[in-house]
């Protein structure tokens, strides 16, 4: 039987409405999470009564959304579509009430935000883990690891700050905000870096190990 996306304007199926009663796991949650602070976006469903997540990266990080895709396939109707226009990849979850929920938590005006209390949500290595394997990169000179940055650059100054509060608080990591052409993003310099590395390495799958150096 081939089960109906949901995306069109159907009638739901038995099939999508038991998955909608299904609770996420500590595992799917950690990397929905992830992916809000990163690439991901909460969109609304057709009848704009319930969000689903939408991931897409680049056809060069396939292995990773694939991952992806493994963790949350019990919320996926439909099988990763690749886009030749724009060389990425891409899947889509139903919607969902405990999406929607974060939804509530992480937009405002539809624009996506850093809650107050972000630190009740990044309690989780693995959510670090995703959002630095979505958003991070190495600084790296002559094979000298200096530091790791969190490409926060579409949040405020405020939000970056609500941020690396919060690493700090739950996993002693120490960073800083630095401007990046007149935008903000963090920095995880020689007092935290070591910390970080040692809080994510064995998560971070290997196809993105070359962000760690």
């Amino acid at each position: 039987m081939v089960i109906p996306r949901e995306a069109g304007r159907i009638t739901y199926s038995t099939e999508i409405r038991n998955l909608k009663k299904l609770a996420l796991n500590d595992v799917q949650i950690a990397v929905v999470i992830g992916s809000i602070l990163g690439d991901g976006c909460l969109c609304d469903n057709w009848s704009k009564t319930n969000y689903r997540l939408k991931i897409s990266h680049s056809v060069k990080q396939s292995e990773y959304l694939l991952w992806k895709y493994d963790i949350l396939k019990s919320l996926i109707l439909s099988k990763p579509s690749i886009y030749d226009k724009t060389k990425s990849i891409t899947i889509r979850t139903i919607s969902h009430s405990e999406l929607s929920v974060l939804r509530n938590a992480f937009y405002k005006m539809n624009k996506k935000i850093i809650p107050k209390n972000i630190e009740a949500y990044i309690k989780n290595p693995l959510t670090v883990a995703v959002w630095f394997m979505d958003d991070g990169n190495i600084r790296k000179i002559k094979e000298k690891i200096y530091g790791y940055y969190l490409n926060t650059q579409s949040f405020s100054l405020s939000e970056n700050k609500v941020l690396i509060d919060a690493l700090n608080s739950n996993f002693g990591i120490n960073s800083m905000v630095m401007k990046n052409r007149g935008k903000y993003r963090i920095y995880i310099g020689a007092e935290g870096k070591i910390q970080f590395s040692q809080l994510i390495r064995d998560l971070v799958i290997k196809p993105m190990k070359y962000k760690l150096g």
